[in-house]
């Protein structure tokens, strides 16, 4: 049997995107950087803000935001749902962390984290 081991997001910059949704979702955080990651990035000639892999964990599934290489599809690779009991004040928090309206629907609406990939708001 296998088991889920992390949601991997393609993107252009892995950390701008881990960064907004270690914000987003409640009790995530951005993985800390140790100084053998650091001495280990640097000997690349890269930053935490220029790692190509960047993790998130929390309560649930870790999250992996990976450095796309090459031409954007057309569509996401991955799209998050995320349910919450005060929606409209929730879009007001992720608008206001970089997030952007795409349209609303009956019960969730769509936004786009900050590199345009879509994903939901639901209502619990």
């Amino acid at each position: 049997m296998a088991r889920l081991k992390e949601i991997v997001i393609d993107c252009d910059i892995p950390s701008r995107v881990a960064r907004f949704w270690a914000e987003a979702l409640d009790g995530y955080d951005v993985v800390p950087y140790d100084d053998e990651e650091l001495a280990r990035l640097a000997a690349l000639g890269l930053t935490p803000e220029t790692d190509p892999t960047v993790m998130v964990e929390g309560p649930g599934t870790r999250l992996c935001f990976h450095l796309r290489q090459g031409e954007r599809p057309a569509r996401n690779r991955l799209h998050l749902d995320i349910a919450t009991s005060d929606r409209a004040r929730e879009v007001e928090r992720l608008l206001s962390l970089g997030a952007s309206f795409v349209r609303e629907a009956d019960g969730y609406t769509v936004l786009n984290d900050p590199e345009g990939n879509n994903f939901c708001v639901a209502s619990e």
